[in-house]
């Protein structure tokens, strides 16, 4: 034999007799033209045959006796791709049904699966079983890590940024050197407006400066008439001081701000006893929950997130627990505005004091801009126990909660449907119960003293959710919205504030501002 080779490649090959020295007439010539194609086929064919070989082979080794007998009628045969569909089908039911030790000691990543499979030999059913384990231990993992994120993002949402801690400090300094910063809030001239009817009244119970600020400076941009308005700041005894020295030096040029203390107050004993009372009970409340919850309670993606909420220590906030004695706050006005320190005006609000709430004492959104039968917040059930007759008799469990954080009050009607002393006697029919008819917070017992007194207002009034996971408020929603509200954990002077809704709060962030710049607000 003999071969012709160029720089060009294999041009002819010569099959001889040994040792002849001519060519003989049998002599065959193949062209390169032929074998450059053969080889081609062969080089696409061979790899596949050697692996399906290979993994009829692997199969055969626990499926028959003699790998040849299997490979004599499998490699031709259809029919096995549907056998081993079947008996991996069968397998993986088998697993399913099949109980796997999480805390057992296993494998950890497919890598680790493929050689164990490769060095024992494992049937389908083992690799079935193997894959579940490791899957489980997994998901295992992954929703405990998401638990703990949870967890961790909650508590993020508790503390006072470094900077709002030092804007405080700043303001209090400043009242102690300015006297500027302790003038009167409001000027004398102003004083005779704040129990005038006709003016635009707006209530706002916060311990937090900057909150207020933002709250009160949109609310003043969007208004058509800013003249007409005063804000009625109530805030605790250690935020009185930076409160007052920021609207003193700060002060609106249209509107009148009055800033008041909890200290500043001279209630009567009753009153006294009664706020006292009101304050044990829900700390009660909150304790009993925190006793009895377990830690199988953070199993449920779904449900840990409410305990975490209910065991916010805003649920213990004096300046949130006193928003049902807002009649007493303000036994001179009638008719007000109560804004939550975490909301942004987007638009003119001055028709809400021209709004007729039909004899009822509240005006709230009560259905969500996403359809009639939608709620904007949540429904009784994820509020109260009712596996209680005394609630489960009294209220619909799929009843829509109203939303509290931007609401019209009329004081009056009020005061006439005894709605304060409602809720104190619910209060004292939760602790007569064992504290079991509702879980910790401001909303379940409001809710039942305000059942029946409720005017529905437009959606688009108020839209609530900008502080919670992922707010899904679409950006013509957004744009509509005359107060936005950032109720959830994830405020927007927070770091855990979401970026894509915090540019909605910042700009009413004045970031030229001194006192801003040298605490680093973020703005």
């Amino acid at each position: 034999m003999k071969f012709y080779i160029s720089t060009t490649g294999i041009k002819r090959l010569t099959i001889s007799s040994a040792g002849a020295s001519k060519a003989s007439p049998a002599t065959r010539r193949i062209s390169g033209r032929t074998v450059l194609p053969l080889v081609l086929v062969l080089a696409l064919i061979l790899p596949f045959l050697f692996v399906r070989i290979a993994f009829i082979v692997l199969e055969s080794a626990t499926a028959c006796s003699s790998t040849l007998d299997c490979i004599g009628w499998r490699f031709f045969s259809g029919s096995d791709e549907s056998m081993l569909r079947e008996e991996l089908t069968r397998a993986l039911l088998e697993a399913k049904d099949g109980k796997v030790d999480n805390n057992e000691q296993g494998i950890e990543s497919f890598n680790q699966l493929v050689q164990e499979m490769t060095l024992k030999q494992h049937d389908v059913k083992a690799f079935a079983f193997k894959t579940k384990a490791m899957l489980s231990r997994m998901e295992h993992k992954v929703q405990s890590a998401r638990q703990r994120e949870s967890i961790y993002w909650h508590l993020a949402s508790h503390g006072v940024p470094k900077s709002l801690h030092c804007l405080c400090l700043k303001l209090a300094e400043e009242y102690a050197v300015n006297a500027m910063a302790r003038s009167r809030l409001p000027p004398p001239e102003y004083v005779s407006r704040l129990s005038d009817p006709s003016f635009h009244h707006l209530v706002l119970l916060t311990d937090n400066v900057l909150a207020a600020s933002v709250v009160i400076s949109s609310t003043v941009e969007k208004s058509a008439n800013p003249e007409k308005l005063i804000f009625h700041i109530v805030t605790d005894k250690k935020t009185y001081t930076p409160m007052h020295a920021w609207f003193a030096i700060h002060s609106i040029q249209s509107a009148v701000v009055e800033v008041k203390g909890l200290h500043q107050y001279e209630w009567s004993q009753e009153v006294n006893v009664a706020v006292k009372e009101m304050l044990e009970i829900h700390r009660l409340i909150w304790g009993k929950y925190y006793k009895n919850l377990k830690e199988e309670d953070f199993e449920y993606d779904g449900e840990h997130k409410r305990f975490l909420e209910a065991l916010s220590p805003s649920c213990l906030s004096l300046m949130n627990l006193l928003r049902i004695y807002i009649p007493e706050l303000f036994p001179d006005l009638n008719k007000i505005v109560f804004l939550d320190d975490d909301i942004v005006v987007q638009h003119d609000i001055s028709s809400l004091w021209e709004l007729d709430l039909n004899g009822n004492v509240v005006g709230a959104v009560v259905n969500s801009w996403d359809g009639d039968n939608c709620c904007p917040g949540r429904k009784y059930k994820d509020y109260f126990n009712f596996s209680e007759p005394i609630i489960s008799s009294n209220f619909d469990h799929n009843r829509c909660a109203w939303l509290y954080g931007m609401n019209v009050f009329d004081l009056e009607a009020w005061r006439r449907a005894n709605i304060t002393e409602t809720y104190h006697h619910w209060l004292k029919l939760s602790q007569e119960s064992g504290l079991t008819l509702w879980r910790p917070g401001i909303i379940p017992p409001a809710l039942i003293a305000f059942e029946g007194h409720v005017h529905h207002i437009d959606p688009l009034w108020h839209v609530p959710g900008l502080g919670s996971r992922s707010p899904e408020v679409p950006r013509d929603i957004l744009e509509a919205a005359s107060v936005i509200h950032f109720s959830g954990p994830a405020k927007p002077w927070l770091e855990i504030g979401f970026p894509e809704v915090r540019g909605l709060w910042n700009k009413h962030v004045d970031s030229s501002n001194k006192f801003v710049r040298k605490c680093r607000i973020m703005g």
